[in-house]
């Protein structure tokens, strides 16, 4: 799909630019042709009126006529190498004079704007044919020709300039799309590998408990006994409220991709609502004999969504509860730096290893597959916990090492106000 995807996009791509060098080819040759035309016609008007000027006009009585020979004597030599010829004609049109070797055998008429006139199957003319009379007399007809080739010679060679030029930018292009189109379709592969990934373990994780669920119902229906079917009741009752658990954190992440829900920012005490999730964690931590340590100098304060802020770090501080051993240590710093409010959640639990710590914040990632869900999740509280701190325009970052602990520094811009804004 993606490899049909990039050709279409190379190939459309080739095509726009073949089309565009096609045009600008066919104009720029179009231009030059009639540049060369407008030049060769020119110079035809300019040795028609200077030899004009150079007529030799002689008067017999009340006769008026021109000295041929004398008027066209050292011509045929000065134009020679100019490659134009000159004809004269007398007032009836018979030819008196020429350049050619032989007569040409084409009619003759009136045309200062230029023709192109063929002699033959192989020769070709560009002509001017001028009018020469003193007042209404007319004197006779000068026609001065160009052969064609010197239009034709450096055109044909222009076209097949052009045409080379514009197959070797059409390949280039061809070449450079393919490469840009390749670039372009990296981030759509991986998002659609990240969407493809995202269902199948979303399905995967909501197929495990509804399967569950399913069987502990039909067990508990197929046995009288109430005590059985109260646990098996109990059992169902734990799946939902995981089940439930995942769903709302995969329609969170799903409101967060849509951008439908923003933050509703109010100003808050960030040492308040840290003392609120310690209070709300301090039940686990009496159980695991865990000690915490708060290191908190002053009062500091911020604009966000408390939600979501509060479900920011009850993640991060469950998570250092749930892997750090019993009679350990866990550490909350809040300090004020240049970068903003940094709070630190310090841990002497079993660690992560290096390799795993740029993967931890994928959904459905979880450093050891083999835990349960129960002591390991659903792979979601830091892809949540990602989410709300780029909602809040701050960054997380993940320092551990193995068997040694590990801490995950939460940096969030500080507000100078307390007050909503």
């Amino acid at each position: 799909m993606f490899q049909a995807t990039r050709r279409r996009l190379a190939l459309w791509y080739t095509t726009v630019t073949a089309v565009l060098l096609l045009v600008f080819a066919s104009g720029f040759y179009f231009y030059v042709r009639s540049t060369l035309i407008e030049r060769i016609d020119d110079t035809l008007n300019h040795v028609a009126e200077v030899v004009q000027r150079s007529l030799v006009i002689q008067a017999i009585g009340d006769q008026v006529s021109v000295n041929v020979e004398a008027s066209f004597r050292d011509n045929s030599i000065s134009l020679e190498d100019d490659h134009i010829d000159l004809e004269w004609f007398d007032a009836k049109g018979q030819q008196l004079w020429s350049t050619f070797a032989e007569p040409l055998s084409i009619p003759m008429h009136v045309n200062h704007d230029g023709e192109t006139v063929h002699v033959s199957d192989t020769q070709l003319l560009r002509q001017v044919t001028e009018k020469v009379q003193i007042g209404n007399r007319v004197l006779g007809y000068l026609r001065v020709s160009h052969p064609w080739f010197e239009v034709t010679k450096p055109t044909r060679q222009l076209v097949l300039d052009l045409s080379v030029g514009t197959a070797i930018m059409v390949g280039i292009v061809a070449a450079i799309g393919w490469f840009l189109s390749g670039i372009a379709m990296q981030p759509i592969r991986e998002s659609y590998q990240r969407l493809k990934q995202f269902t199948a373990d979303a399905s995967h994780e909501l197929r495990n408990p509804i399967a569950v669920i399913q069987t502990n119902v039909q067990v508990a229906l197929s046995d009288p006994d109430p005590q059985i079917q109260q646990q098996y009741l109990q059992v169902i009752e734990r799946l939902t409220q995981r089940l439930g658990k995942l769903v709302d954190d995969l329609l969170f992440l799903a409101r967060q991709d849509s951008g439908i829900v923003q933050p509703q920012r109010t100003a808050l005490a960030l040492n308040d609502l840290l003392d609120e999730v310690l209070e709300e964690q301090g039940i686990t931590t009496a159980d695991k004999e865990l000690s915490f340590k708060v290191d908190r100098t002053s009062e500091y304060w911020l604009q966000g969504d408390r939600d979501q802020l509060s479900r920011l770090f009850t993640n991060l501080i469950s998570n250092a509860i749930k892997y750090t051993p019993e009679q350990g240590e866990i550490t909350v710093e809040l300090v004020a730096t240049k970068a903003g409010l940094q709070t630190k959640v310090i841990d002497t639990g079993i660690g992560i290893p290096e390799g795993a710590i740029a993967k931890l914040f994928d959904r459905f990632y979880r450093v050891d597959p083999a835990r349960t869900k129960a002591t390991g999740g659903s792979g979601l509280g830091l892809a949540i916990a990602l989410a709300i701190v780029e909602n809040h325009h701050g960054h997380i970052q993940v320092d551990s090492q193995v068997n040694q602990g590990t801490t995950v520094t939460v940096t969030l811009p500080q507000s100078d106000s307390q007050s909503p804004t």
